[in-house]
């Protein structure tokens, strides 16, 4: 893990509710170089939004981290609050997966874009004005001075959301996080976003995470692909090799479950059955088992660890994993 720019050892998140304990991310590792881009993928509830918090160090207030978070050098558990403070945005941004609760809805575009680039980079108003011009331009923003003056409501979905990356750029971050940055918006304006985001990043040459439920946003977009599933990562591989061959049976069936462009009119789409397990009562053995094709008793009664498939960089947490050369 040495020279990475973001290294998550051993995180756990767990979480005190009236039915008990929810343990929402479970013994996760992860490792992010400067310039490259890992995807995240699961349903939702699997843990993903709960990483990219405990990595940003916005958890709820009686959340419980454990396990190492060192970004750029830096161990964020450990930082002061001023610190922390300081870190997010100018080095550490994120895109959340609403731009109407990220924006503020009674400030203008301008006043959140400028007071976020003099807080971080110490310009004049002028400058930092300019400097916003621009960014709304860079992120394909029509008539960008006019919108300066504008409110949130005044602006279409994939518009704040363009707003919301414009901030979350404006002070040339080392890594940014995009929590599902397309849920809200239709099927054009979500390639548009997505092909923005890699845009930017090839081009600052900054690290990003995208979170996403959504295989075939990661496809073409990330240099490696982490599945999560009930908190755990049960996956993690080089997208490339992922693509080729998947191993764990849960990510085999998230890409069963996309369209494909070739079926007949009104296929109906293979949906994974049954439900994720509760949080709060956490299986004994494989948390998918329940779910899976391929469980057999072991599944039932031990929890597989990461294991190497056919290189060092995919790994699989399997006592049954899709054979080689197997397609979904």
């Amino acid at each position: 893990m040495n020279g990475a720019l973001l290294s998550v050892e051993n995180a756990v998140v767990d979480l005190p509710t009236p039915r008990g304990n929810l343990r929402a991310v479970d013994q996760v590792d992860l490792v992010v170089g400067a310039g490259k881009t890992l995807g995240i993928v699961g349903e939702s509830g699997c843990g993903k939004t709960m990483l990219s918090r405990a990595i940003l160090q916005l958890l709820p207030k009686k959340a419980k981290l454990s396990g190492r978070v060192m970004f750029d050098g830096q161990d964020l558990p450990n930082l002061s609050a001023e610190k922390l403070r300081k870190l997010r945005g100018r080095s550490l941004a994120v895109v959340f997966q609403d731009p109407m609760t990220s924006l503020n809805p009674v400030l203008t575009i301008g006043t959140q874009l400028i007071e976020t680039i003099q807080e971080h980079l110490e310009l004049d108003l002028a400058q930092a004005r300019q400097r916003s011009i621009e960014l709304l331009a860079a992120v394909g923003i029509p008539a960008p001075e006019q919108r300066l003056a504008q409110y949130p409501h005044q602006l279409s979905g994939g518009m704040r959301q363009r707003v919301a990356i414009a901030v979350a750029l404006s002070c040339e971050p080392k890594l940014l996080i995009a929590d599902e940055p397309t849920t809200a918006l239709d099927v054009t304006i979500q390639a548009q976003i997505l092909d923005l985001l890699a845009r930017e990043q090839q081009r600052r040459h900054m690290a990003m995470i995208i979170i996403t439920h959504d295989l075939g946003v990661v496809a073409g977009r990330t240099d490696e692909v982490a599945v999560m599933y009930a908190g755990r990562i049960v996956e993690r591989a080089p997208t490339p090799s992922l693509f080729k061959q998947m191993r764990m049976p849960y990510t085999e069936a998230l890409l069963a479950a996309l369209p494909k462009l070739d079926a007949a009119p009104h296929t109906p789409l293979p949906a994974i059955s049954g439900r994720p397990p509760d949080p709060t009562r956490p299986l004994k053995g494989c948390s998918f088992s329940p779910r899976c094709r391929y469980a057999v008793e072991r599944c039932n009664r031990e929890k597989p660890s990461l294991s190497p498939a056919e290189t060092s960089q995919h790994l699989f947490a399997c006592f049954h994993p899709i054979a080689a050369g197997a397609r979904p």
